[in-house]
Parts: structure tokens; C-alpha cells; sequence
């Protein structure tokens, strides 16, 4: 079976086709394709509350792409969610229902209850008996759950991302709405805390602080790695962040805002350390669709190593 997935984000679009592999009882996960474009629809939304008719005939034309793409590898289905930047957008509905009549696609608006609930399908593998908050920082909001237990027990959305930082549009009622959450549900009894990191910036920096992964190892990074690392990065302009750093243009001017939000998260609630598995919602787009296709009476567990075991 093969599958494909597509994560509309605020800051990039992610696009995925995996083929589902059996071998000896295990079930695993080969990457076939994988695009990602930074069309980055938050910047058009959160300034004006729409997405502009230049940035919508690009995305059309993205989708179509990815439709061609999809009958070229003769996928057995696809699913295709929009986040906060088409949530938000007063003609984010227009567009998906524009698409649905050129293209006979299906695009899926999404809350943030439900992107945090697809990508913490994919988390649970990652988790133990320990007590973790999960910061998953996305381009126009930031997904947060607290897990104990391997139990969840807390969740909320909160319109905080790291373009609408960037464009200096995150209210502080909005900050303080999530530091408050963050301490009411954070308790004392759960003992030390562990933070989960998600989203393409983290990875970043992960790589940045010269980390290495190891199939044997969990990948960590502690507070203050991060906060060194975001102040290197900080120091340098845009040309010597794409130049020296190798970051991408889009990541460039959004990786030190998306650093504070993964900082600040931390801080509220205790944390020291976090771990960094690479793991987004297009993962768990994948993971939905093989539970669907194979009627699984329980969940893939997906793992570090992109496979899947039942």
C-alpha cells in the first residue's frame, strides 16, 4: 500500500507518499517523495485576515502538483489537512470548495484540537512513564498536551506561531493566556517534567547544537543548549543565517521567534531537557490512513527509526 499526506501550514506546505513495507511481522514506513514548499499562507492571514489572490493561484497550482504526483505513484488514498492560516482565513472555505470543483480534491480545515490529536498518535511510542509537555510550534499557533503516564491529561491551542511572531501579531493577553495554562496544569505532584518538541524549527536547532541521532539513543537537547543556541543565531542577520547556516530563506527569519516559544514553554513549566524526535502531522496523516485501510483493532506505534509495528 502506499499513501500520502499533506500538511497546509502556516509558514510551509509538506507533502509525503510512503509505501507501507511487511517484514517479518514488523510494519514499516519507505519515504517514496517528499516536498515542501514555504508558500507561507500566515503571512497574507494574520496581517489581513485573507489569503491574497496571488498566494491562492500558487497554492491551486501546488495542489495540483501534488495531484499529479499522487496518480503518478498510484497511491491507495490521500489526505490533505489545512491549519491555522486556512482556519483563520475569511477565504480559506472558499478556496478548499474552489479546489474541490477544478481538481476534485479534499482539503480538511482542521482545529488545533484535532492537529494535536493527529500528531500525538504518532508521540505515543515516544513516551513512558515519566511526565512530559508536548510543544508542538507551528507557523500561527503552538499545540500543547501534558502526558503522564503515557496518559494525556491536558491540551489546548494557542494562537502563537512563529510567523505571527515574526510579524509582531501574538497578543501578550495571548502569552499570558498560555503561561497560566501551563502552570494551572503542570502540577507539583507530577514530579520532573520532560518537554516534547515537534515542528520543523526545533529539529533545526537541534541540528545546530551539533547533536548527533542515534537509532540506540534518545534525542535530547537541554534549556540552556537551546537558549545558546538561539542566541548565536539571533546575532546574525538574514543573509549570514542562509549563507553561513545553510538555512532555508523561510526558516531563516522564523527559527529565533519559534526559539522563544519553545523557551519560554519550558520555563513555564520546569522543564530542563527536551527530547526531539522527528515526528509532524504529516506522520500522523500517514499512521490515520493505514489504520483506516487495514481496520486495526489497535494502533501503529511509529518510532524513531520511521517504522511502524503493530
Amino acid at each position: 500500500m502506499k499513501f500520502a499526506a499533506v500538511d497546509i501550514g502556516s509558514n510551509a506546505i509538506r507533502f509525503q507518499i510512503s509505501k507501507v513495507l511487511e517484514y517479518k511481522g514488523v510494519i514499516s514506513f519507505k519515504k517514496l517523495e517528499y516536498v515542501r514548499f514555504p508558500l507561507r499562507l500566515g503571512q497574507d492571514v494574520f496581517r489581513n485576515n485573507e489569503i491574497s489572490k496571488e498566494k491562492e493561484a500558487k497554492f491551486i497550482k501546488l495542489i495540483h502538483t501534488f495531484k499529479m504526483l499522487i496518480e503518478l505513484y498510484e497511491v491507495d488514498d490521500y489526505c490533505i489537512c489545512a491549519t491555522s492560516a486556512m482556519r483563520e482565513s475569511k477565504n480559506g472555505r472558499d478556496i478548499v470548495k474552489k479546489v474541490q470543483e477544478q481538481l476534485e480534491i479534499k482539503i480538511d480545515i482542521i482545529d488545533g484540537e484535532k492537529e494535536a490529536e493527529l500528531i500525538n498518535t504518532v508521540l505515543h511510542n515516544e513516551l513512558d512513564e515519566k511526565s512530559y509537555i508536548h510543544i508542538d510550534v507551528g507557523g500561527g499557533s503552538t499545540e500543547l498536551n501534558v502526558f503522564v503516564n503515557k496518559e494525556k491529561l491536558a491540551a489546548n491551542s494557542f494562537k502563537i506561531g512563529s510567523v505571527r511572531r515574526l510579524g509582531g501579531l501574538d497578543s501578550p493577553e495571548e502569552w499570558k493566556h498560555m503561561e497560566n495554562w501551563v502552570k494551572e496544569n503542570v502540577k507539583p505532584e507530577y514530579g520532573n517534567i520532560q518537554a516534547i518538541g515537534t515542528g520543523g524549527n526545533i529539529g533545526k536547532i537541534y541540528e545546530l547544537a551539533h547533536l548527533s541521532r542515534s537509532r540506540d539513543s534518545r534525542p535530547t537537547i537541554p534549556l540552556k543548549k537551546i537558549e545558546e543556541v538561539r542566541k548565536d543565531i539571533a546575532k546574525l542577520s538574514l543573509e549570514e543565517r542562509i549563507n553561513e547556516l545553510m538555512l532555508n530563506p523561510d526558516r531563516a527569519d522564523v527559527i529565533v521567534p519559534a526559539s522563544d516559544i519553545y523557551i519560554e514553554v519550558m520555563k513555564y513549566a520546569g522543564a530542563k531537557e527536551m527530547l526531539v524526535p522527528e515526528l509532524g502531522l504529516k506522520d500522523g496523516l500517514i499512521q490515520m490512513l493505514y489504520q483506516k485501510h487495514t481496520n486495526a483493532a489497535t494502533k501503529a506505534v511509529f518510532v524513531n527509526t520511521n517504522k511502524f509495528q503493530k
